[in-house]
């Protein structure tokens, strides 16, 4: 059994290491079957337009509690051992790491699926503002319609509009 919380959220403008993450989460779990991670990335395009660089902003304290209520959200609903969730703010650039969402349980099917609601949940309502740099300007970021529909897919109706 681990010594480590169960789950853990951190706020950061570090870049940070898939590898190690992961191997902390598990460590020395030994009822661990299945670890799902989904790695977000700065792209390059948006909206048909080129991305030079994307900056994010948050709350501190309030974003990490945002997204602690959420990680509970998926410990009720799925049969996890553990999660970890780092969300990168401050100035990017395409191919940096953004977001890093890991889950722990027992069963792939219960990872994959907290792994993917988690993401669907922090992609429309985790409290960041992100601002992209274009050949035509800066320019704030929504969330997409199509994001909503995702996150309503798991019974949640989005605030964001």
């Amino acid at each position: 059994m681990t010594s480590r919380s169960p789950s853990s959220v951190s706020i950061q403008t570090a870049d940070f290491d898939l590898s190690a993450e992961v191997a902390a989460l598990r460590h020395e779990d030994r009822r661990v079957g299945a670890v799902c991670a989904f790695v977000g990335t700065v792209r390059d395009r948006n909206d048909g337009d080129d991305v030079a660089s994307l900056e994010l902003e948050h709350y501190p304290g309030m974003t990490e509690k945002s997204i602690e209520a959420m990680v509970e959200t998926a410990f009720a609903r799925f049969d996890l051992f553990g999660a970890r969730v780092i969300h990168r703010v401050g100035l990017l650039a395409p191919l940096d790491q953004i977001v890093l969402v890991a889950v722990t349980s027992a069963h792939r099917g219960q990872s994959f699926q907290a792994c993917e609601f988690l993401m669907d949940y922090l992609k429309t309502q985790a409290p960041f503002w992100k601002k992209e740099v274009t050949p035509a300007g800066a320019r704030w970021v929504d969330a997409r319609v199509s994001d909503d529909a995702a996150l309503a897919r798991w019974g949640i109706a989005s605030d964001n509009r």
